[in-house]
């Protein structure tokens, strides 16, 4: 199992691996805060997470754009469950429609932390977004956003954007558990 999971690493591109470690950051260290009422339902909550080589930020149509997204959104659940894999774009997109189910992410606009290496800059740029309308662009994704705190970088280098919860639980941004504006690396700690 472990020879499996070496050779699946030493395959992944250099975005992949940052957003696993990421990943493993959030889930393995991260203390999460007490919820402030307990959960009604022993199914899991999930978090995504798109890495992509590049974002520019169109502030007159408030729009994303994810340049060179790659093909896999990565998932992942908090404890107890600790599940964590990847989806298609095709299935991402389609937790976006009714067909996902009344709790659809096209009928409550998830938030979502947009961590950016911008050029010449030492730290990475965090924004909180509330996204919504993603639509496909050849190897792009683009988003609808209004923005929530902090600031869009209008371009930037290598770009994670962590998704906000679907089902039960909270969120991300400021204030979640390794994520912060200045936070070193690619948004967590």
């Amino acid at each position: 199992m472990i020879a499996a999971v070496e050779s699946r690493y030493r395959r992944m591109s250099r975005p992949e691996i940052l957003a696993l470690s990421a990943i493993l950051s959030l889930t393995a260290c991260a203390k999460a805060p007490e919820p402030e009422t307990p959960p009604t339902s022993d199914a899991p909550s999930f978090m995504f997470v798109q890495v992509a080589e590049d974002v520019t930020a169109d502030t007159t149509a408030m729009t994303l754009r994810l340049r060179h997204v790659t093909g896999q959104t990565l998932f992942f659940s908090d404890r107890p469950n600790r599940i964590a894999g990847h989806i298609t774009m095709a299935q991402y997109l389609k937790e976006w429609t009714p067909a996902a189910g009344a709790d659809n992410l096209g009928a409550d606009p998830p938030n979502a932390t947009l961590s950016v290496y911008e050029p010449g800059q030492r730290d990475n740029s965090v924004a909180i977004v509330e996204i919504s309308n993603p639509q496909l662009d050849g190897a792009d994704l683009v988003y609808s956003y209004k923005l929530v705190e902090g600031s869009v970088p209008l371009g930037g280098g290598a770009t994670a954007l962590f998704i906000d919860r679907v089902g039960v639980g909270g969120g991300v941004g400021v204030g979640s558990p390794g994520v912060g504006v200045g936070a070193p690396g690619p948004g967590v700690r």
